[in-house]
């Protein structure tokens, strides 16, 4: 019997001199990350370490800009998860799942079937999700100010008011209290929010989803891994093809389709 418990101890113990995996996130930031950890980049991180056998240790960074710089840019994380893939300043995973940005209307008002070049977007009040005013912003922000649209926009900055819990969600919030007719959100964002929003709401793709050939309203989601752990990144690879099934059942929990 002692030594059926000391073996038992050995497995439990094997693991605790593993190298934690770190991980940059926001801790107020859902729907995907938070400090309570119900967001799902918190919950796919989860996997990650379980999977290769590391602690999980987040370094905590509010999402704006200077994030990549202070984290993952100084070594200080080991992975991202929810970037763009592609994106140059980090390796990037397989994709795990695909979204654009979204109209979001109240169902009320029977506004379905927006484009970007409908011409009811010149009359509604809309929404939009800003980064700045140096032209950093967001594509459904250049899109409209490519046609002119613009005098009926209202401006939510993409990283909102930290103050208060989940300051993106204001744009959202717009819609239902009426402030606004239609937003275009990002579409994670939107799903989680709009589906616990008191007042139905509707989303729908922003299209064309390549507007003026540059500015793209769908991505390719990844995790972003530092360039110098090449071994990380195809380990990560390898859990998110095996574990393929299990993604896609948490991504529905969220809105979101799996690649």
């Amino acid at each position: 019997m002692r030594a059926a418990f000391a073996a038992i101890a050995a497995v439990l113990l094997s693991g605790c001199g593993a190298k934690p995996l770190r991980v940059c996130a926001d801790p107020n930031n859902l729907p995907f990350s938070n400090q309570a950890g119900q967001g799902l980049e918190n919950r796919l991180a989860e996997r990650i370490a379980r999977d290769l056998g590391r602690p999980l240790e987040y370094v905590w960074w509010a999402q704006r800009r200077g994030f990549m710089r202070n984290t993952i840019g100084k070594g200080t994380c080991d992975i991202w998860p929810g970037v763009a893939a592609g994106l140059e300043s980090v390796a990037t995973t397989r994709p795990y799942y695909r979204a654009s940005y979204v109209f979001v209307t109240r169902r009320a008002d029977r506004l379905g079937g927006l484009t970007l070049d409908d011409p009811r977007l010149r009359h509604l009040k809309l929404g939009v999700q800003l980064v700045g005013d140096d032209g950093s912003n967001t594509p459904p922000a250049h899109a409209l100010s490519r046609r002119g649209i613009t005098g009926n926009v209202r401006g939510y900055m993409l990283y909102g008011d930290y103050r208060r819990p989940n300051p993106p969600a204001a744009i959202v919030d717009a819609v239902a209290a009426r402030e606004i007719d239609a937003g275009l959100v990002w579409g994670p964002l939107a799903a989680y929010f709009a589906a616990r929003s008191k007042v139905p709401l509707r989303t729908e793709a922003v299209t064309p989803w390549l507007d003026d050939q540059q500015w793209p309203m769908a991505f390719d989601i990844s995790v972003g891994v530092r360039r110098d752990d090449p071994a990380l990144l195809v380990a990560i690879n390898r859990i998110l093809a095996k574990d393929h099934d299990a993604v896609a059942r948490l991504l529905t929990q969220y809105g979101l389709e799996p690649s």
